[in-house]
């Protein structure tokens, strides 16, 4: 890809353009009438029955469990190719930002645990979820380079309609399976995805030598981790290197905790496959503590806490700190317990807030998956500084992706949520994008229409 290469996913013309709609059409018969006609790559078609044989769906993508944002990154943390990012990074992505690719690593069974590349690529492809976190075997969306090189075990090129899937018909893709350097085991999967340049023919050696020096930098780590622990048994106090410094911590807390405050002034604790629910005031406090990772001093989560100042603020910190004793007894109801530290107030281990997951959602990409998160404003009926902050720009990040990067679809599913319902910016949007003969827009310009007799309703009620 830093050799000239250039990605478009425009459609061709000339022979080329004949050459996919011949495509198109073997992939409908196939697909709609089992027929396979002649032209098609025999690796194709015959991952094309199997993908059959699974029932799959060839005009969606069926909808799974998102990952939490822990589950993400724990995934990512305990897989060994997290080891060797730097190799894929300087072979690779540092090249995709520029040829408008994606890069895309997946485990052994296929899901996506990181994708980077070209912003607004990642941005169209959430359409057919994919996304960092999503299942992208073959089992799961048919024929595609990932899936089918895990499948095949060997380096394949898919090219716009020879996906099953017609979602990935747009697009074409290269993968190469990575595989363990001492047992020959599938470790996972490498993959570019993009315009035709992706599957240009000197796509395929490129990601090959990128995958051979992965291989390679695991067996290099290995051998030094080896050199290390036998340096290790001569020096007790001799430093743990490489592989060694991947163990986690002692006492790390390895099980996800998980924070509900979403849609409702409760909040809602998961720890260890335990749940409870905490008290408004409770969870304003630990959504605080979740929110400033880093800690908060006494006096500061007091202001957030309230809008007290002055001789107030003495008394509103005295508060705190015996409210702080009895939600610390709420917390060692879950086990293991969430514990907070002193000096600064601070979680021990890290709260996901399902309001940092919304927006982690949103910095990959997968603005969909975003959306079917948020499940309604942060605590909304708390009147706290520190809460209405959070609570606000979890709205307006929210929003501004809406407008700015949602399909039409899925900006109307934003724009019926009872948070959008009034907003005429979100709704005029929306009549812009739909097409000009789209039956949808006669319901967007009545809504808009009640908006503005409601409003105007409200305007003249107050002036009198």
């Amino acid at each position: 890809m830093g050799h000239g290469l250039k990605s478009t996913s425009s459609v061709p013309s000339g022979p080329a353009r004949e050459s996919l709609v011949a495509l198109e059409r073997a992939h409908e018969s196939a697909v709609t009438d089992r027929v396979f006609q002649t032209g098609v790559r025999k690796l194709v078609q015959d991952s094309w029955q199997r993908s059959l044989s699974l029932s799959l769906d060839p005009g969606s993508v069926a909808p799974e469990r998102a990952l939490t944002d822990v589950e993400l990154r724990d995934l990512r943390n305990q897989h060994p190719l997290a080891a060797v990012l730097p190799v894929v990074h300087n072979l690779l992505i540092r090249h995709a930002l520029d040829a408008e690719l994606l890069v895309a690593i997946g485990d052994e069974s296929g899901r996506l645990l990181w994708i980077d590349g070209d912003r607004v690529l990642r941005r169209q492809v959430e359409e057919m979820l994919f996304v960092e976190g999503a299942d992208w075997s073959e089992q799961r969306v048919g024929t595609s380079a990932p899936g089918t090189a895990l499948a095949l075990d060997r380096g394949i090129q898919i090219r716009r309609a020879e996906h099953f899937n017609a979602l990935a018909h747009p697009w074409s893709c290269t993968a190469v399976p990575i595989h363990d350097p001492d047992t020959g085991k599938i470790l996972g999967v490498i993959d570019i995805t993009g315009g035709d340049q992706a599957v240009a023919p000197q796509t395929l050696p490129l990601v090959e030598a990128a995958v051979a020096a992965m291989e390679a930098e695991l067996r290099i780590q290995r051998l030094d981790g080896h050199r290390t622990i036998a340096s290790d048994r001569t020096d007790a106090r001799a430093p743990r290197r490489s592989s060694i410094a991947l163990l986690p911590a002692p006492g790390r807390n390895l099980v996800p905790v998980g924070f509900g405050v979403l849609g409702s002034d409760y909040g809602h604790l998961e720890s260890g496959g335990m749940a409870i629910d905490v008290s408004p005031r409770h969870a304003e406090i630990l959504t605080l503590l979740a929110w400033h990772r880093e800690g908060l001093s006494a006096d500061r989560l007091a202001f957030l806490l309230s809008d007290q100042t002055g001789s107030d603020q003495n008394n509103s910190v005295d508060t705190l700190r015996a409210e702080m004793v009895r939600v610390r007894k709420v917390l060692e109801q879950v086990s293991p317990p969430v514990v907070i530290g002193s000096r600064p107030y601070r979680l021990q281990f890290p709260v996901e807030l399902d309001a940092q997951r919304v927006l982690a959602f949103l910095e990959r990409g997968a603005h969909r998956v975003a959306l079917a998160a948020y499940r309604g404003p942060v605590l909304p009926n708390s009147f706290s500084p520190g809460i209405i902050d959070i609570r606000t720009e979890v709205s307006a990040r929210l929003r501004e992706a809406m407008l700015t990067d949602a399909s039409v679809d899925l900006l109307l599913e934003y724009a019926r949520s009872e948070e959008a319902t009034y907003d005429s910016e979100v709704w005029r949007a929306c009549l812009e994008l739909l097409p000009a003969r789209s039956p949808k827009r006669a319901t967007v310009v009545a809504r808009l229409k009640r908006i503005d007799d409601e409003l105007g309703a409200l305007r003249t009620t107050s002036q009198r």
